[in-house]
């Protein structure tokens, strides 16, 4: 007899598992994995697949646990980024029997996309900052290749003019080897600019503007990764750095480099550590996640620059039922020594590392910490199948809305705030508001928030994500 024990479906945006069970009164304790089959990996190899699991042919589960496991397990495979959707069905063949199986849609993976994008930190500097002018954007092409030989490997290419020229190109395989555990990723970038910000002047970018060449930055590298268990990851980079600037940057900020130098050449060894348990990495809803870097910048006599950092955060998601959801998050930086160049002086307002309503401010310094919090309720979530047979990578949408409530703290420790005439500098600083979050299919995020700071000033912000 053949018995329906569970049914998982879950999408990239969608963490929540529908799971269905029925057990006879008198069914023994635990279940033995006869088989797993996977079906609809047209490219990428089972293997790739299996590693992700922690459920293999042969194992013994407790009943109990049995849901629990295979829902962290569709997560992980979500968690790669290869599918459009993951369905696990577990069937009973015996007493004590049962066959998993994992039903998969492949992605598109290969993308030339179209840029036009903002030279400035956030779309919200462009807006309100400086003036929308269309001078200040970069257009192109990026090249996104995943999967291609079918182990997960990927080539990412970037190739912009405009506001910024930037050649890039990066090769990743993520296992090198049978076991599946060390993979090797190998990359370089060009980058030059006629227009930079060369100082910050009451925690604000300050630009200069020439038709001569006023930086250009070079590096190659070569990273290490190691992935023992499931959910560790180990990141080692070797990196060779070389940055020049203009004789005229120098003279405006001789600290630029420090000692009015136009020049800086080094090695950077950096090692990274990450636990991620996280249910969806585009928009987790419930896990955690860990991180912790240390990079230690010129490790030859002739290198120019000495610096040693420590960065590291830990986020918590969990649910709260009734389609509720919260989020804390600790980060944190700490550098040595406390003179250093001002193109490394860099703490919060940079990348993803800014409290929520000063996203038009920079705030240099040697050491921070970050804490944030939300409240999240789910307006929507639905997965949508539409009919187009040639277009079966894209004919699935996944829709989610959620409607945020958000507080965070932040302190900015610089020994230099006078030289830069920083008031939000060694100070705590307080911002909260309310977003609405829009999650779609390949991991794109979009998000509108209102929000008020400690000075009382109050804003529309947004911000746009997305990983193809």
């Amino acid at each position: 007899m053949l018995l329906s024990l569970l049914f998982c479906a879950l999408s990239l945006t969608d963490s929540t598992a529908k799971q269905t069970v029925v057990a006879d009164s008198v069914a023994p304790s635990y279940w033995v994995v006869r088989s797993v089959t996977i079906q609809g990996n047209q490219r990428t190899r089972e293997r790739i697949i299996l590693r992700e699991m922690e459920l293999q042919a042969g194992d013994t589960i407790p009943r109990l646990q049995l849901t629990e496991k295979l829902a962290w397990d569709q997560r992980k495979i979500s968690n790669t980024n290869l599918f459009v959707t993951v369905d696990v069905l577990a069937k009973e063949v015996g007493p004590q029997e049962i066959d998993l199986e994992v039903n998969l849609k492949e992605r598109w993976y290969f993308f030339i996309i179209p840029v036009f994008d903002l030279a400035d930190r956030n779309f919200n500097e462009w807006w309100y900052e400086r003036g929308r002018s269309l001078r200040r954007t970069i257009y192109g092409a990026r090249l996104s290749y995943k999967n291609v030989t079918g182990n997960a490997d990927r080539i990412n290419g970037i190739f912009e003019l405009g506001f910024t020229r930037r050649t890039q190109l990066v090769y990743t395989l993520p296992y090198l080897d049978r076991a599946q555990k060390t993979g090797i990723s190998v990359g370089a970038s060009y980058q030059t600019n006629k227009e930079m910000a060369y100082t910050s002047a009451r925690d604000k970018l300050v630009y200069f503007r020439s038709e001569d060449l006023m930086r250009d930055r070079f590096f190659a590298n070569v990273v290490l990764t190691r992935r023992n268990q499931f959910y560790n990851f180990h990141r080692l980079e070797l990196r060779y750095v070389r940055n020049t600037i203009a004789d005229t940057i120098a003279r405006l900020n001789p600290n630029y480099f420090l000692n009015g130098q136009n020049r800086q050449r080094y090695f950077l060894l950096s090692y990274l550590f990450t636990h991620d348990r996280r249910d969806a990495v585009a928009y987790p809803l419930q896990g955690h996640y860990f991180n912790v870097t240390a990079n230690q910048y010129g490790l030859l006599p002739s290198d120019n620059l000495r610096l040693f950092e420590v960065n590291a955060g830990y986020t918590r998601y969990w649910p709260l039922g009734a389609k509720f959801y919260a989020s804390s998050s600790l980060r944190g930086k700490l550098s040595w020594p406390d003179r250093q160049p001002y193109a490394n002086l860099r703490a919060l307002g940079y990348q993803t590392d800014y409290i929520r309503g000063y996203e038009l401010y920079v705030i240099d310094g040697q050491r921070y910490a970050l804490f944030r919090n939300t409240l999240k309720y789910q307006l929507l979530n639905i997965r949508k199948e539409f009919n187009w047979k040639r277009l079966k990578h894209f004919n699935t949408l996944p829709l989610a809305l959620y409607l945020n409530l958000f507080g965070d703290t932040g302190y900015v420790n610089n020994t230099r705030a006078e030289e830069y005439g920083s008031r939000l500098a060694n100070s705590w600083l307080y911002g909260g508001g309310m977003a609405l979050d829009v999650v779609t299919f390949y991991n794109m995020v979009g998000r509108i928030s209102y929000s008020i700071n400690r000075q009382g000033q109050t804003g529309l912000f947004f911000t746009f994500t997305y990983d193809l």
